[in-house]
């Protein structure tokens, strides 16, 4: 099952299936959204309110018949009100005059400049400011008229307004307004509105805002919805709730399968399996990215545009063919742009990036063409053309360029106070330039040199050091069971005792051993540091040569009571290397472990898949207080306790180090505490197919 999710995970069809899939959710989220916008207005939020008196649409009908109700009270009045010039205010006379002055002020002083423009004022634009104010009158008759006509339609609504003189009404019988299912009155300072849930209504303000206005002290506006009315709009009300929670969970549905389907066809893209590194493009993603951007906000605007004039109703129809080839042709382009992203290409397949590199390359072909002379060449020949392109601003070009020179020149003369002080042997001292030119290379090229010198001398001294500690350890080791032999002998010479004589040979016969244990040790170290021993790599699997190896030194383990804990995969690991080598350096190791591992401890054995390599990790506590560093111990002759009395050479990490490095492996070593670690990390083999 696992193999056959990898083969059609990032398969063509795979992809060409869930780019199908975002489509169709996006024209079902287009879908859904033109939907509840054509049957509600807009009114998303009918999905989440919970009665009709509470609703948006509720507000919107009362709201039409009241702000009508308080216009023709609270500024119309009547006919006759309007044709007196009642609606016509102080300030609107005074914006009149200030939109007419400004002409009349530049007219008269071209006609008559002596005359007083203010005097004249009045007098001159009289009969225009007369016909604007008769226009104002008609444009609110106009209005007048029309907002009466509008209520005469609401015939299944009843209202009344009244100033004390003035009064517009569908009904003669005042007192019936409460007595319907629904009423709102304002008068006398007071609100009365039923049911009860209006109150509540986060959308009241929508209707009491423009009664606020108004003059409590004689105006009375009140509305009522009769039963059959009202039943009429809460039917209608619950159709378009239901309608709208329905496209509602559409919506939301096509939301997280458009999500779901487009995170995952962006986590395929390009890709041919999960753990492909490789991203594999096509023809449309050799188009350069900010073009691939223009074209995605061009299409945009084409699309907008095109449906801007088109009503809902129309868009709801045709969602389908406005959408789907829009939006495949910028999926398209949005996926170019995502690959791009994940192959980390997004800035340089650019066109604008293109332009700069390729004419950035020309100047520094042309730069680097040549030598300093060259160089200078072309800086003397640009120049007066740099002057020439840059004449209106001269004194900041000579400014640059003297900048530029004195830069040059401090540079220079860093590097010579610099080589004087290093030719002294101040081998610690650099030489800092910042920036890429011609003296930033020749600087550090000489702080190369001046570290190349300090490394060599550093290395010299080690090596005399070393030396030094090679022929002290290799004289102590030797002489101890030489001078015993010697002693033991003149002892046998002289001794007539048969039984003495047996325990001295034996003395003898130990010694010599030692002896020649640590010269098989140094030749060998000898041979592995020299490189001279024959390789022979192969493929070798690590648990079993692990396994058969710590069979053989059993004994040794069961003396020590050590506990031996291996940690593996479950997998088989196979390294290529050198099998004799690589157990001569894990024998080492052991031995090492037997040696100086507290006694009655654990040593754990780890083996880990690193991807190209395999880590072998030896881990024990150590006998001895640890108290040098893991660098030393690398050392020759270098051992755990410091006195020198365990039995060891102090070249088996040594030599183990030497085999490793020979067959292309890494050997290191780590101290902490009491905790000793030794890591010998080999190539993994690779199968060949």
């Amino acid at each position: 099952m696992d193999i056959k999710l990898k083969k059609y995970s990032h398969s063509l069809i795979t992809k060409i299936i869930v780019f199908t899939i975002v489509v169709l959710f996006f024209s079902g989220i287009l879908k859904s959204i033109a939907n509840v916008s054509a049957l509600t207005d807009d009114d998303f939020g009918i999905v989440f309110e919970e009665n009709y008196f509470l609703s948006k649409s509720y507000v919107q009908e009362v709201e039409t018949v009241i702000n009508s109700l308080s216009l023709l009270v609270g500024e119309y009045k009547s006919e006759e009100h309007i044709l007196k010039g009642g609606t016509i205010s102080n300030e609107n006379i005074r914006a009149i005059e200030e939109k007419l002055y400004p002409n009349f002020i530049g007219q008269s002083r071209i006609d008559k400049p002596s005359i007083n423009d203010e005097q004249n004022f009045q007098t001159t634009l009289a009969e225009e400011i007369k016909q604007t104010k008769s226009q104002m009158i008609t444009e609110d008759l106009k209005r007048y008229h029309a907002l009466q006509q509008n209520l005469a339609e609401n015939k299944d609504i009843l209202y009344y307004a009244s100033d004390g003189v003035n009064e517009f009404t569908n009904n003669t019988l005042k007192g019936q307004f409460k007595s319907k299912p629904s009423y709102l009155i304002f008068k006398d300072y007071k609100r009365e509105i039923y049911p009860d849930k209006v109150k509540k209504n986060k959308r009241l303000n929508w209707i009491t805002g423009s009664l606020d206005q108004l003059n409590p002290t004689n105006m009375e506006v009140s509305m009522a919805f009769t039963q059959e009315s009202l039943d009429k709009r809460i039917n209608k009300w619950k159709e378009n709730k239901a309608i709208a929670t329905k496209e509602f969970y559409l919506l939301i549905g096509c939301s997280i399968g458009f999500l779901l389907s487009f995170v995952y066809l962006v986590f395929i893209i390009g890709r041919r399996s999960f753990k492909d590194r490789e991203m594999y493009l096509n023809p449309i993603d050799r188009l350069f990215n900010d073009v691939n951007v223009a074209l995605l906000i061009c299409l945009i605007i084409s699309w907008v545009a095109l449906v801007e004039p088109l009503t809902i109703e129309v868009i709801n129809k045709l969602v389908f063919f406005l959408v789907i080839p829009f939006f495949i042709v910028a999926l398209l382009l949005i996926l170019s742009i995502i690959k791009h992203i994940k192959n980390g290409t997004l800035i340089k397949h650019t066109l604008i990036y293109l332009l700069l590199n390729k004419f950035f390359a020309f100047i520094k072909d042309v730069y680097n063409s040549g030598g300093t002379g060259v160089k200078t060449v072309l800086i003397v020949v640009g120049y007066p053309v740099v002057i020439a392109l840059t004449l209106f601003i001269f004194p900041i070009t000579i400014g640059f360029a003297a900048w530029f020179a004195y830069k040059q020149i401090k540079k220079f003369n860093a590097i010579k106070e610099g080589v004087e002080q290093i030719k002294t042997g101040d081998f610690q001292h650099r030489i800092e330039l910042n920036g890429k030119g011609e003296f930033a290379r020749l600087s550090n090229n000489i702080n190369s040199i001046t570290d190349g010198l300090k490394t060599a001398v550093d290395r010299e001294l080690k090596s005399e050091r070393m030396k030094t500690e090679l022929i002290t350890n290799v004289s102590h080791d030797i002489r101890t069971p030489l001078t015993s032999i010697i002693t033991y002998v003149d002892l046998l010479k002289k001794e007539k005792n048969p039984s003495k004589i047996e325990e001295y040979v034996e003395v003898l016969d130990q010694k010599s051993q030692r002896l020649k244990l640590l010269t098989d040790d140094l030749f060998e170290a000898a041979k592995a540091s020299s490189g001279t021993i024959p390789v022979h790599l192969e493929r070798i699997d690590i648990l079993s040569l692990l396994t058969q190896g710590l069979g053989e030194v059993n004994a040794k383990i069961e003396a020590l009571d050590l506990t031996i804990k291996i940690n593996h995969p479950q997998d088989k690991l196979y390294v290529t290397a050198d099998g004799k080598l690589l157990w001569r350096s894990v024998e080492n190791l052991l031995s090492n472990i037997f040696k100086y591992a507290l006694r009655g401890s654990r040593v754990y054995i780890d083996i880990e898949d690193l991807g190209n390599e395999i880590l072998l990790t030896f881990k024990n506590i150590s006998a001895y207080e640890l108290n040098i560093s893991a660098d030393e111990l690398m050392e020759r002759f270098k051992r755990g306790d410091e006195s020198r009395n365990s039995q060891g050479s102090g070249l088996g990490l040594s030599i183990a180090k030497s085999l490793v490095d020979i067959q292309k492996g890494k050997f290191t070593i780590q101290v902490d505490g009491d905790l000793f670690k030794a890591m010998i990390s080999m190539p993994k083999h690779i199968k060949n197919f």
